[in-house]
């Protein structure tokens, strides 16, 4: 038997993949709240026509990870309730930051880094120039943050408004904090092997020449839908919560226990097995994936592997507070596209504003999502804000940038506490020393989830994937 700790939708997709493999031992999955989706919440509105999210509202469909949740959402029989994003959409063109007091559009083509745009001060295309001519690093680098390797290697302005507010979108997080390799790994490791990043590119680029590609994995009718419409983005009809609810509905139906309200204690390893205490109750399994936060993790194995516990509680997280707001009169912004990013230089506590009703069909309403705090959240608000204060913030800031003046219909304030986990300069190396430390001491536990290996959508499945065929092969 298998025991998944946490509903989330990488827990669930690990629930599903157990399934697939055929696995004959029966699987439950434990989840603390009452409720599964974990971070993707979408309250409906369905007489007005409209849905707030609390969490990601949109998935991307390009590369690996996107085809295999693609493949996904297919088996489950979501493929028609896809609602995608085309990129000729003025939501996959549009998109801005909010810097030097004013909303700039942000370059979506070659026109627009041929010129100066805004808050730049010249042609993106120079920074190409800087990274040729900007040399090796002096010493051989093993890491180092996004910031540092982005002003390096293609100069201040684009690491303070491009790739800054960037990760304040992707992960809440400081660019001077978090790991290049989070997001740049395949370029950092260019410029450490040939001295540059345009350089690696090209030499890359002339290896690869006349070379055949190998085998290619097939991919649904859904991926390659995807891939021939040029989507952008895509989201579900009814909100993102739609696919862990249609997860949760396969699992039942197939066996697979999904107990919600769960108090779960304590783990411990013996002889092969797994002991787990959950709500005063000693239960025995054979193996066990986590695919709850690390930090909590590390709270249920500190007692018999405290090296460990120490460890996964290394990995740091930030709290992010998202306001969701909607007023019942149509295009009320006047600049459409996905929405607006703010740097961290221009010292504002909110981290951008999601322009959902220019995404999405919210009948005639007007709906924002503000996103508050994440790395600087108690810089701004302390530790233990009420909903009010963040409200405020939030409908200040809307009105001042958006010059939106009237007070919204309806509204939600949602504090996401230890949300997003922080990727930052080390991360890769911690996580191979924790999955090194638990398979030289044999325990039959998998890890999957946002601690890991990426904090999206795409990065939860496919990690719950790899969770399950590693636990097969080790059979």
């Amino acid at each position: 038997m298998t025991a998944i700790l946490g509903a989330g939708i990488s827990g669930l997709s690990a629930g599903y993949y157990l399934l697939k493999k055929g696995l004959p031992s029966p699987t439950v999955i434990y989840e603390a709240s009452n409720r599964i989706g974990g971070w993707i919440r979408t309250d409906r509105f369905n007489e007005d026509g409209f849905v707030f999210e609390a969490g990601p509202r949109t998935i991307r469909p390009k590369g690996p990870a996107a085809s295999n949740t693609l493949d996904l959402i297919e088996e489950v029989g979501l493929a028609d309730e896809v609602y995608p994003i085309y990129s000729n959409h003025v939501a996959a063109r549009n998109r801005m930051i909010y810097a030097k007091g004013k909303l700039n559009m942000l370059p979506s083509d070659l026109s627009g880094v041929l010129k100066t745009v805004p808050p730049f001060t010249k042609p993106l295309f120079f920074a190409g120039f800087k990274d040729i001519f900007a040399g090796r690093s002096k010493v051989p680098l093993e890491d180092e943050s996004m910031y540092s390797f982005v002003e390096r290697r293609f100069g201040k302005e684009i690491a303070d408004y491009a790739v800054s507010s960037m990760l304040c979108g992707i992960c809440a997080g400081d660019a001077k904090q978090i790991s290049v390799k989070f997001l740049m790994k395949s370029l950092f490791e260019m410029e450490q092997k040939h001295g540059g990043v345009v350089k690696g590119m090209l030499k890359e680029a002339m290896n690869k020449k006349g070379k055949k590609d190998g085998a290619k994995e097939s991919i649904s009718a859904l991926a390659k839908r995807a891939k021939s419409e040029n989507w952008s983005i895509y989201s579900i009809h009814g909100g993102l919560q739609t696919l862990p609810d249609r997860l949760g509905t396969v699992l039942h139906k197939n066996g697979v226990g999904i107990e919600t309200d769960v108090k779960f204690e304590e783990i411990m390893f013996d002889g092969g097995k797994v002991q787990l205490k959950v709500d005063g109750q000693d239960r025995v399994v054979d193996h066990l994936i986590s695919s709850i936060p690390s930090y909590k993790l590390a709270k249920r194995v500190s007692s018999q592997h405290p090296e460990l516990s120490k460890e996964l509680a290394a990995i740091p997280y930030v709290d992010v507070a998202v306001i969701n707001l909607c007023y019942k009169t149509p295009d009320l912004q006047k600049h459409k596209g996905f929405g607006f990013l703010v740097p961290p230089i221009e010292n504002l506590p909110i981290l951008g504003v999601i322009f959902d009703s220019c995404c999405f069909d919210m009948d005639d309403n007007t709906v924002l999502t503000v996103m508050i705090g994440g790395a600087w959240f108690e810089k701004w608000f302390g530790s233990n804000p009420d909903e009010e204060l963040l409200l405020d913030v939030a409908l200040k800031n809307v009105n001042r940038i958006l010059d939106i003046q009237q007070a919204p219909d309806a509204y939600k304030v949602n504090l996401l506490r230890k949300c997003i986990p922080q990727y930052v300069v080390g991360h890769h190396k911690r996580v191979e020393g924790i999955r090194a430390y638990i398979r030289d001491h044999k325990l039959p536990l998998g890890l999957c989830g946002a601690s890991y290996d990426g904090v999206g959508v795409n990065d939860v499945i496919l990690s719950a994937r790899k969770c399950v065929e590693e636990q097969v092969k080790s059979k």
